[in-house]
């Protein structure tokens, strides 16, 4: 059977209390034990369905004003604030195409490959965890990765919603599940050869090239565009589809609100609902406003008058895709791209 290795206990050590040398054994042993488990009737996988790898690394995007190049790494190092996302993301899908779920040891991160490992350890209490980047983000203020639930669990950020971590990439590993992604290895071949290498049962990649990796925080900060933890069951506003109230014309609706609507510039944009007074436009902007710039939109359709929520404008359409989608794993299922 195939079996999510990284979704079991693996990896959770104590910095203070261990050296780089007893965590290689102790992961080591682990692994073996949980290989040994796929063969025993109670042993389960958290990710039943058989999922086809890829491997990603992505142009360059901006996200409300801040540019984010990904890059293949095999040695990036980094220090900031992690968050977590949970309930609201589980099981829907991942930047990478994979099906999220909070019970594995995954993570998003702004700029490195999917997938490729990374040791994220909490400063402040030496937890630590291994992870699997499959994800992109978090945009929010200082925020340098957003673990899975499992993850934030083993380094207890669960309660305080973020932590302050170090991030180290394990280059071998790294370039082990990069192998398996090229060759169409999903999830669970990824993190079965991560054991097989683990306990010396698969050989070693070939050394990539020395990088340098910057670290730094972006030069402008974006403000807070995902929460350190996402609601279980998010419920957005219920699209309104009704006419204005007695036939009244755009103008003065306009007048009589003080909802603000805007000439929008051309470039992507991410919409999440259209409205057929401002009010209720307004109330789904307030609802959206912490995934970027929202602002409200006036257009027509089918000869009537409408409000249009959008949060943008982006500089191509992947880097607003990559809102949308964090918008419809919230529970917008209706957000789009679209461009003007």
């Amino acid at each position: 059977m195939m079996y999510d290795l990284l979704a079991m206990p693996l990896f959770v050590v104590n910095t203070h209390m261990a050296y780089p040398g007893i965590v290689r054994v102790v992961a080591i042993v682990s692994l073996a034990a949980a290989l040994a488990a796929c063969g025993s009737p109670g042993g389960k996988s958290s990710s039943p369905v058989a999922q086809r790898g890829a491997y990603k690394v992505g142009a360059p995007y901006k996200i409300d004003g801040v540019t984010y190049t990904p890059q293949e790494s095999f040695n990036h190092v980094e220090t900031g604030v992690a968050s977590w996302y949970g309930p609201g993301f589980h099981g829907k899908s991942t930047a990478n195409g994979e099906q999220y779920d909070q019970r594995d040891r995954t993570a998003a991160h702004r700029t490195l490959q999917m997938p490729s490992i990374v040791r994220v350890t909490n400063l402040d209490n030496g937890l630590s965890t291994v992870v699997r980047i499959n994800d992109r983000g978090p945009f929010a203020r200082n925020r340098v990765i957003d673990l899975s639930r499992t993850a934030a669990e083993e380094i207890d950020i669960i309660r305080s919603g973020t932590g302050r971590v170090r991030i180290d990439q394990l280059t071998t590993e790294s370039m082990t599940v990069k192998e398996v992604a090229l060759g169409g290895g999903g999830p669970a071949e990824q993190n079965a050869a991560i054991a097989q290498l683990a306990a010396g049962q698969r050989r070693t990649p070939a050394a990539p090239p020395v990088q340098v990796m910057a670290s730094a925080q972006p030069a402008a900060a974006p403000p807070p565009m995902v929460q350190a933890a996402w609601p279980a069951n998010p419920r957005p506003p219920a699209v309104d589809t009704a006419t204005p109230a007695g036939g009244a014309t755009v103008g003065s609706l306009a007048a009589t609100s003080s909802v603000p609507v805007v000439t929008w510039a051309s470039g992507f944009y991410v919409q999440t609902g259209s409205f057929s007074t401002a009010e209720n436009a307004e109330r789904q902007r307030g609802a959206v406003r912490s995934y970027g710039a929202s602002e409200i939109a006036l257009g027509s359709a089918s000869g009537r008058d409408v409000y249009r929520v959008r949060l943008g404008p982006y500089t191509t359409a992947d880097a607003a895709a990559i809102v949308a989608d964090r918008l419809k794993r919230s529970g917008y299922g209706d957000a789009r791209v679209v461009s003007d």
